[in-house]
């Protein structure tokens, strides 16, 4: 009699355990399903954060100029980047001509101490354009050098977008235009941007294939 009684007071226990035993289960697999379901909707996040592979965003140098931008080293676009102007763009041998005449205008430190401006960079073939005798005798005249050359920086940091339609004044004080879209921008309506978007650590530049001249 006692052992009935024992076996029955043991099925009754383990009934009124059972659904306790599920309950717990059904929470924790609740929790690992939710754990999981963040899991991948953060994964998905970081993937749709993330560009594509092989995309280029806007936030990267574009055009064709850029291809002859060394691929590592001082003059590499992460390596500009981790300079002032002046210096980034004395690392980079398709702007010596530029160089050459900041130095002579003595604005090195000028441009290697400016915050947050843009720089539209004339190439060496861009000032290839200009007669030499015409060259030589501005690269020797500081006030017009000067003149020209703060003609081609603007007091702020301007993205592409930017450039789309835009009207901006220079260290020189008067104003330069703007026009484009895309991967296509133009200055003053006839200087092309060949390698835009580049990254100093004070600046951002846009390298073009002629030399802008301030109206006065």
């Amino acid at each position: 009699m006692r052992t009935r009684t024992r076996r029955a007071a043991v099925a009754v226990t383990a009934a009124a355990l059972l659904p306790l035993a599920l309950a717990a289960c059904s929470d924790s697999s609740s929790k690992d399903t939710g754990s999981d379901s963040s899991s991948a909707s953060a994964s998905k996040g970081t993937e749709k954060d993330s560009p594509s592979d092989g995309t280029k965003t806007m936030s990267e140098p574009f055009g064709p100029g850029c291809a002859s931008v060394p691929k590592d080293g001082a003059g590499s676009f992460a390596g500009m980047a981790k300079d002032p102007v002046a210096t980034a763009a004395s690392n980079n041998p398709d702007l010596s001509t530029l160089v050459t005449a900041v130095k002579k205008a003595g604005l090195v430190d000028t441009l290697n101490n400016a915050e947050n401006v843009t720089v539209f960079a004339p190439t060496n073939d861009a000032f290839a354009k200009i007669p030499k005798a015409d060259l030589d005798k501005v690269l020797n005249d500081k006030a017009q050098l000067t003149k020209i050359l703060t003609y081609h920086v603007v007091g702020q940091k301007l993205a592409p977008k930017d450039l789309e339609k835009g009207s901006f004044e220079t260290l020189e004080k008067s104003k330069l235009t703007t026009s484009g879209s895309g991967e296509s921008y133009k200055v003053n309506g006839s200087a092309n941007v060949v390698c835009g978007n580049v990254k100093t650590a004070n600046a951002n530049v846009y390298i073009i294939d002629s030399v802008l001249m301030p109206k006065s």
